[in-house]
């Protein structure tokens, strides 16, 4: 009696650990449009970002100025310099604004690096427009090649009034030809 007991308490246990791997797994392929949702929501990775291929006019906000931070990070295992021109610049919603990044490969083999973006806070990522990004495509660099990345933008009139900074953070990553960044 005790062996047949022990059978089915093992058997219990078997079903319940096949459960919990399956829904676990069920949880792992979840993730992926999660992740996406949570980026389309809070600008994380560049999501939620406008690309515009056009400008057309738009009412330019003269009664009012947003403060845009401009940051830059190098991931760990990355070797690139890169910074922008500038760290912040006052602009009015609906006005085309262009600054640059510097980006240097300091090493002795050519390498391609690309760009991922954040923005925030988070409202403020479906209110910047961009219309020219080095973001928008994979860099290749020469061995110690150093140049300026432009970036074109305009946050959009419409951004809320409560929105008095925004920050846009680029992240540089290693990138071998026709892979993807984390993100892209």
């Amino acid at each position: 009696m005790k062996n047949s007991t022990r059978q089915q308490t093992n058997r219990k246990l078997a079903v319940r650990l096949a459960g919990v791997t399956l829904a676990m797994f069920a949880f792992g392929f979840a993730l992926v449009p999660l992740y996406d949702v949570f980026c389309d929501i809070t600008g994380l990775n560049g999501k939620g970002v406008n690309r515009i291929s056009a400008v057309e006019p738009v009412a330019v906000d003269g009664s009012r100025w947003v403060t845009v931070e401009f940051l830059s990070n190098s991931n760990a295992a990355g070797s690139w310099e890169f910074q922008p021109s500038i760290s912040k610049l006052r602009v009015q919603p609906g006005k085309l604004y262009s600054v640059s990044y510097r980006a240097h490969n300091p090493t002795n083999r050519s390498m391609t690096m690309r760009a991922v973006s954040s923005i925030a806070p988070g409202t403020a990522a479906g209110y910047v427009n961009k219309l020219e990004c080095f973001c928008f495509r994979q860099q290749r660099f020469a061995a110690n090649e150093q140049r300026l990345m432009p970036l074109r933008f305009m946050v959009d009139n419409r951004l809320p009034t409560e929105v008095g900074t925004v920050s846009i953070a680029y992240t540089l990553f290693d990138s071998l030809d026709g892979e993807s960044a984390p993100g892209s």
